[in-house]
């Protein structure tokens, strides 16, 4: 970083000197207006460019009408005579004419100046050149050429050398202006540590040159602006900034359009206090504040649902003078609605539309207000709130009221008042828009009304409306999920025809469906033109690949979807590894089976119910129960996967099939020790096994359980208990339990 070492600012020189120094170097950035120049010195100027123009340079020195022209030009003059020669090479030839004669050396400096505004129209590359000349032979810069010099270094991104021109001026020639000008080249390029050295010394006690409001500007410009290539500026440095700013007498007011700005940063940012004491700092000083600056930190306040402070900030604004407007009122109602307080929002209406407030509601407010009327259900409110919405004179429904109307109706299932609306909209001549489109259709597939979302989309195409990306995902995930994947894929084609760009969502969706489908080479195709479209895979979608190709019994696919996954390092989960596992279940490949749990808890993913209760399925279908009871066992001791419902019927269910009847009752007791519920499958089950076993009073005692735990009956329980109790003369105690009454021989 460029060091930077200023000398401390002097006190202005006495009121003469002063003068004279204006007179030999034009010190002012912005001199006076000159007063017309009398016709005497019109001439003169004249006389002195038509000989300068007509005579050889070599000639000057001992032309002595031109030495007798010169010495009767005053500076300022000599400055407008060299402005007006023809070209850079001309004045350059007259300064060193001028710098040869040393009765006319108070007039080199702003023959120099204009030298420099020459050579900046013709050839701006030599201002460096002429820069070190003026070093070189100790020619003094005027105020306006240093300004000069400093404006191109700056924007040319010669920063020591637009500082070495501001270090070679002569104190009393600097002033606010200038080292404003120094700070914009340091910003231009980012390099906010330096120009705040600079801000530094102008806030010196003894300064003559403080900051002013074009200072404040200058720096918030450039660092709140969206292309800043400097070091980020924290809130707390901005904060600062604006602190010391009001503190030296500039009011935050003044830094006009980025006084807002900095507000809406911090609120942004979520620095709430500091966008309050920002705009306090503006209140403090005086002067106007804006209601713009208001409104953007109440809507700061809002967003973190400060009501307290938003309150106290509209009071302290009735006591300023700051007048609320439209938008002041559509924050508080907005925020409101959104917190679903809207009885308060309504409030606020009413107080509008009384006159209390000075501003009447506008269409925005009222969409705002009908909006979150249907968020919380209160559709027939929002209703009769577009009735008072029509006798305001320039307040008419427009399309955004009828899309958050129909939306409300559609979201509370009342599809056909949602589509009567739409009927209105036409009636009146309410535009319809996509947006229209999208909530009836969403509305219509959400409610299982494909056919007539399709038929709709249909129809307003007609007149003119085309779908966007939203209403074909809508459409393709419906009829994926209603298992047409024909007219999905159908939809899907002409999407791209009609140049909507898929999102991720809708090849997920027909990827799924697809593969529920067991069209496993679709969803293939489906998954390229994913890819093509620069979107991947996730988790769920290689989990419904794996499971499609496993139930195809493909599973060299499956094993490629595997190796995708690991590509685009995507970790398995355990949907991936309980579906590969029930694979090599259901086709009895123990050996693999086990491979697979191994390789998941190696991948720090623990096993659940899922997972156990495949590999018991499995070890039941095969007739393994010694297998399977292993594995319960480990589930109930060193595993912290408690075993279900679920599994428990798995186990029973085999028992009673495989003479285990006892095993089988031990692990009812289980289940009742573990407070899990057994299920009417669960009875079924043990039914069957105490039928075969004939203990009838032991199927009476379940009986009488499944009555206490309002464990009702299905159809198979009612079979079973039919045929047995019928063959054992028992049907009347059928007749109670169905009745809910007990009837084992122990309550009787």
């Amino acid at each position: 970083m460029m060091r930077i070492t200023l000398k401390p600012f002097k006190t202005p020189p006495p009121a003469a000197a002063a003068a004279d120094i204006y007179r030999h170097f034009s010190a002012d950035v912005h001199p006076e207006p000159p007063s017309t120049p009398s016709p005497d010195l019109s001439s003169s100027i004249s006389q002195t460019l038509s000989l300068l123009q007509t005579t050889d340079p070599s000639s000057w020195p001992t032309n002595s009408n031109l030495q007798t022209l010169l010495s009767s030009l005053s500076p300022p003059a000599v400055l407008r005579v060299t402005r007006q020669l023809p070209n850079y090479q001309n004045a350059l030839h007259f300064f060193n004419h001028l710098k040869a004669a040393p009765e006319l050396s108070d007039s080199l400096p702003l023959a120099f100046q204009a030298v420099l505004e020459v050579a900046m129209r013709e050839n701006p590359g030599t201002l460096c050149e002429l820069f070190v000349l003026s070093k070189e032979q100790n020619i003094p810069l005027s105020v306006n050429a240093a300004t000069l010099l400093i404006k191109y270094f700056g924007r040319d991104k010669k920063l020591d050398e637009m500082m070495s021109v501001f270090g070679s001026m002569d104190e009393e020639l600097k002033n606010t202006d200038v080292l404003n000008l120094v700070i914009v080249g340091f910003l231009k390029w980012g390099r906010f540590d330096d120009a705040l050295k600079l801000l530094d010394e102008m806030l010196e006690p003894d300064s003559c040159y403080p900051q002013n409001t074009n200072t404040a500007g200058i720096v918030f410009s450039s660092i709140l602006k969206k292309n800043w290539s400097g070091r980020r500026v924290t809130d707390e440095e901005i904060c600062n900034l604006v602190t010391s700013f009001s503190e030296h007498g500039v009011s935050p007011k003044s830094f006009g359009f980025w006084f807002t700005q900095i507000i809406k940063r911090f609120c942004r940012n979520k620095e709430f206090d500091k966008a309050w004491v920002v705009l306090h700092e503006g209140i403090k000083s005086g002067s106007d504040v804006e209601i713009a600056s208001c409104n953007a930190l109440l809507t700061g306040l809002a967003h973190s649902h400060d009501f307290a402070r938003m309150n106290l900030l509209m009071k302290e604004m009735k006591e300023n003078g700051i007048k609320p407007n439209i938008v002041t009122y559509g924050i508080t109602i907005n925020q409101l609605s959104k917190l679903r307080r809207v009885d308060e929002a309504l409030e606020v209406l009413e107080q509008m539309r009384g006159g209390e407030v000075g501003v009447e509601p506008d269409v925005v407010i009222y969409n705002t207000l009908i909006n979150g009327l249907c968020k919380v259900g209160r559709q027939d409110e929002s209703l009769k709130l577009v009735e008072k919405m029509r006798l305001e004179k320039k307040c008419q429904p427009n399309t955004i009221t009828y899309n958050c109307l129909i939306d409300g109706f559609c979201k509370a299932g009342e599809i056909d008042k949602g589509h009567e609306l739409f009927e209105q909209m036409s009636k009146e001549g309410v535009e319809i828009n996509v947006v229209t489109l999208n909530t009836l259709v969403d509305g219509m597939c959400k409610h299982g009304r494909v056919s007539s979302a399709m038929e709709l989309f249909n129809n307003i195409r007609e007149k003119g409306v085309k779908g966007n990306a939203v209403t074909y995902t809508v459409l393709i995930t419906a009829f994926c999920n209603v298992n047409n994947i024909d007219r999905a894929m159908k939809l899907f084609d002409e999407m791209q025809e009609n140049g909507c760009s898929s999102d991720a969502v809708v090849y997920y969706s027909l990827i799924s469906g697809l593969s529920q489908a067991g069209r496993m080479d679709d969803a293939t195709f489906v998954v390229s033109r994913m890819k093509e479209a620069g979107f991947c895979l996730d988790v769920v979608s290689y989990n419904i690949l794996i499971g499609g190709f496993c139930r195809k019994n493909k599973l060299d696919k499956a094993a490629e979807m595997l190796k995708d996954m690991e590509t685009a390092a995507v970790k398995p989960d355990r949907v991936t590894y309980n579906t590969l596992l029930s694979f090599f279940c259901s086709n009895g490949d123990f050996k693999h089976a086990h491979k697979v749990m191994k390789k998941m808890i190696g991948d720090g993913l623990t096993p659940n119910v899922v997972t156990y209760g495949a590999m018991i399925q499995a070890y039941c279908t095969s007739n393994n129960i010694d297998a399977a009871m292993k594995i319960y066992t480990d589930m109930s001791s060193s595993s912290k996967v408690p075993p279900n419902t679920v599994i428990y019927n798995m186990l029973i269910d085999s028992l009673c099939k495989n003479d285990g009847l006892e095993v089988a009752l031990t692990l009812m007791d289980d289940m009742k020790e573990k407070g899990v519920r057994p299920n009417s499958n669960t009875y079924n089950a043990l039914f069957k096994g105490l039928r075969q076993r004939k203990m009838l009073e032991k199927a009476l005692e379940f009986m009488d359980q499944m009555t206490e735990q309002a464990c009702n009956p299905d159809y198979v329980t009612m079979e079973i208990l039919t045929e047995w109790l019928s063959e054992v003369g028992e049907i009347e105690k059928l007749r109670k339990f169905v009745q809910g009454y007990q009837v084992s021989a122990s309550t009787i």
